[in-house]
């Protein structure tokens, strides 16, 4: 499977990429250890020099180390979002694919409510009608991520879903499925061990693509000014302060473009190469 994602230049180019962003966002904090909350209005909206990389914000704020920390906050959002999606799909998905019939039936028109749901709206008014209790409970900042990460999570799961069902409805007539069932593997041991590490290349994958959902939700969350409060620098945060500015100060808001643009389509690119690794007659 290594071998075969290998042979794809663009997946390749997409891992490495995605590799050394997030080394950079974790590792070069500790090296460039310019405050990034830091207010310096003799260098309000500096453009890129020797000092500020990436120039500064209206504040004076150093764009690099923003876009560092950032990083970290926008690439947690999207890993831990996905595991909700994921853990969520995987589960109703087997559930419908195992034992068919009315259950399948039930969920399946779950999935179907909640597609037909428009996920932008619905998400801006969950975000609106509850961010302030949330954030009283848990505080302005780890409250807005749990809402974030739970809202996004909740309402990405329908794709995976109907994955790992479609697999599940196929390999459940199978041989092995039969003898293990001759065997006494209760309908958990049977989902847990033989059925879902058959389908763990397809979650794999719905986990790439599902991480860069993540992130672009999460940004246009921030962007909307209904994310993370404005001393937290994500890179929706930073374009949404950049917008008034892309005239006079346009590197505000080119840098942390720049940055969800190569995390996402690094992350998709990852996503198609290892479907036709896993797939290799995808190819065909």
């Amino acid at each position: 499977m290594w071998r075969r994602f290998c042979y794809d230049r663009m997946a390749l180019l997409g891992l490495i990429i995605l590799g050394a962003i997030v080394l950079a966002v974790w590792i070069l904090p500790f090296i460039y250890t310019v405050p990034y909350e830091r207010i310096d209005f003799s260098q309000s909206s500096a453009g890129p020099s020797l000092v500020h990389p990436f120039g500064t914000n209206d504040l004076g704020q150093d764009q690099l180390a923003r876009v560092l920390i950032g990083g970290r906050i926008s690439l947690t959002v999207g890993l831990a979002a996905m595991l909700v999606a994921i853990v969520l799909g995987t589960i109703i998905g087997a559930i419908a694919g195992f034992y068919g019939g009315l259950v399948d039936s039930l969920l399946m028109r779950l999935t179907d409510l909640f597609l037909s749901l428009p996920q932008l709206p619905l998400l801006l008014l969950v975000v609106y009608l509850f961010r302030e209790k949330i954030k009283s409970i848990a505080g302005p900042e780890t409250g807005i991520f749990i809402l974030v990460v739970t809202v996004i999570g909740f309402l990405n799961w329908m794709s995976v879903a109907r994955l790992v069902r479609g697999d599940l409805l196929k390999l459940r007539e199978m041989e092995f499925v039969a003898a293990a069932r001759a065997l006494g593997a209760t309908p958990l041991r049977l989902i847990w061990t033989h059925l879902l590490p058959n389908v763990f290349g397809l979650i794999i994958v719905a986990a790439a693509l599902a991480v860069g959902n993540a992130i672009i939700t999460e940004s246009t969350l921030s962007f909307l000014g209904l994310g993370f409060p404005p001393d937290v620098p994500t890179w929706g945060q930073m374009l949404y302060k950049a917008k008034d500015f892309l005239t006079t100060s346009p590197h505000m808001a080119i840098f942390p473009g720049l940055a969800i643009f190569l995390t996402v389509v690094s992350i998709n690119y990852i996503g198609d190469g290892l479907r036709d690794a896993i797939d290799p007659q995808s190819r065909l």
